[in-house]
Parts: C-alpha cells; sequence; structure tokens
C-alpha cells in the first residue's frame, strides 16, 4: 500500500500555490466584526459547518510557498450542516491550509474540532474545494453560527443590497423656504442595480436621510440599521468625503451643501471595524 504522502501528492500541487499564512480566532473572545464575517460571506460561494475528521501534516521539505512560522495540513472533514452553496457539499471535504505555530513552535491540533469554512468548489462533487481566503476557516461557536446564517439570508435575498462600486451623482435641490431642501446622491454598483441616498431637510426638524434600492425613491425608504447587510455596503466601502465629480454642473452653494448632507450620512454609519488582514479581504 502506498504512503499517505503519495495519495494526495496531486491535489497538493494544484493547491499550494493559493494558501498564504491562516489566522485563527481567539476561542476566549471573538475577534471577528461583522464586516469581517461579511468579508468572507459575500465572497465565498460555499459555506460549512464542519468537524475535521483528518488533519495531516504536510513534510515542510514539499512546500515551497508556506509562509514563515507555519505548518501546512491536507484537510479532511465531515460536513455536519451547509450554509450556503447550490448543488449541495459532498460528506466529505478535503483541502489544504497553512496554520500558524504556536511561540513554542508547535502546530496546532484541530482534529475533531468545529470550524466554519468560506469556500468555492474546485472539481465539482468530489469534495476537493478551496477555501475562500487564507483564513475563512474559523472556529465555529453556536453565536457564530447565528451570525453567519443570518448574513447570508440577507446576500441571497431576492432584493439583497448590492456591492457598491463608486458614487455617481449628486445634486442639491433647495427648498421654496430657507434651510429646507433635498439632496439626493446616486450610487454605481458591481451589478448595475439601483442605488440612491436621500437627504431631507425642513424648518424646524432634524435631518433624515434614507436608501433606496429602486429606480423610484421610496417613501418608505430608512436609513440602514447598523450590522445589516446595507449598511455593511455603505460603512465599509462608500468613501469618507464626498468625490468632487459627482458634483459636476451644480452650483457652488448647492455643491456645498450636498457635501454637508453626505458627511452627516457617513457619520451616521459610523466607522466599519474590521480585525483581519486587509489583503484577505474580496468585495
Amino acid at each position: 500500500m502506498r504512503p499517505i504522502s503519495y495519495l494526495f501528492t496531486g491535489f497538493l500541487l494544484a493547491l499550494t500555490a493559493f494558501f498564504p499564512a491562516f489566522s485563527q480566532s481567539d476561542t476566549n473572545a471573538d475577534p471577528l466584526q461583522y464586516a469581517d464575517i461579511a468579508d468572507l460571506s459575500v465572497s465565498a460561494p460555499l459555506i460549512a459547518h464542519v468537524t475535521i475528521k483528518e488533519a495531516i501534516k504536510v513534510d515542510p521539505k514539499r512546500v515551497t510557498n508556506a509562509p514563515p512560522g507555519t505548518q501546512r495540513y491536507y484537510i479532511v472533514a465531515t460536513t455536519n450542516a451547509l450554509i450556503r452553496g447550490q448543488g449541495g457539499i459532498p460528506e466529505t471535504i478535503r483541502y489544504i491550509i497553512d496554520l500558524p505555530l504556536n511561540e513554542r513552535g508547535r502546530a496546532p491540533k484541530i482534529k475533531k474540532k468545529q470550524f466554519i469554512i468560506f469556500a468555492r468548489n474546485l472539481t465539482g462533487s468530489s469534495g476537493d474545494i478551496q477555501l475562500a481566503a487564507p483564513d475563512a476557516q474559523i472556529d465555529w461557536t453556536p453565536a457564530r453560527d447565528q451570525r453567519v446564517r443570518s448574513l447570508v439570508r440577507e446576500i441571497v435575498a431576492r432584493n439583497a443590497a448590492p456591492a457598491i462600486a463608486r458614487v455617481g451623482s449628486a445634486f442639491h435641490v433647495p427648498g421654496t423656504i430657507i434651510g429646507e431642501g433635498e439632496t439626493q446622491i446616486f450610487l454605481e454598483t458591481n451589478s448595475g442595480d439601483p442605488v440612491s441616498i436621500t437627504i431631507l431637510s425642513r424648518e424646524g426638524q432634524k435631518k433624515v436621510w434614507a436608501v433606496s434600492l429602486s429606480e423610484i425613491v421610496d417613501e418608505a425608504a430608512r436609513a440602514p440599521v447598523r450590522n445589516s447587510l446595507l449598511w455593511y455596503r455603505l460603512a465599509c466601502f462608500l468613501p469618507k468625503s464626498l468625490p468632487e465629480e459627482s458634483l459636476a454642473g451644480d452650483s457652488a452653494a448647492n455643491a456645498n451643501q450636498a457635501r454637508r448632507d453626505y458627511d452627516l450620512v457617513i457619520q451616521d454609519l459610523g466607522n466599519c471595524p474590521r480585525t483581519r488582514p486587509a489583503q484577505y479581504r474580496v468585495r
């Protein structure tokens, strides 16, 4: 019988270029923010809850591109539940991952542990998959499972908030009374679906703004709730200031008001905290 190391040589050669270092999560405190989970989820057509069946160390001599201080593993995992993925997923899946060594230079023990993986199929129903990012294997907890499932429901919804490509045009229309007016900001999306922001100013009232996901501004539209997919699309990807090219053709006074209204939107959205390395993020 041939040694195990030879059985998956071809698979290793096909995948070794894809996986730099893996960032494990702290099991005592969850460092992953909403945006971290969203970054992983929107870029992964396959998301599953798995248990590690075998974690086979790859001889470092056979690995030419693993980052220093890591151990490459050939993973065989059992699927506990499919969270996202058309066409299902095999009961047994296989993939490659690089895990960081601890302070003593020892490789982590992950056999029989549970994880959520974010991946893409490599070879259809064979069970060989590729992780969507180097750190796309995160510790499974009931709370994380619920967060991921909730986010996936938003992503696959018919009216899901699309990815923002850039700010398109923006303009301000003054009202008949001084201090009143309306600013509209049109956003361009990767899918071509319409997204617009409307900011209303009324005498004696606090400014209100809303987001519409249709060609016609919806009177029932509201500002997004924090830690929702629409909030993530805006808070994490809109520029911090209104691009000057968006205001072409507007008067100086109206352009200044549009800038102030846009600043209000950015302030209300708040920051977009993340903990994952920037180079791992895929829009």
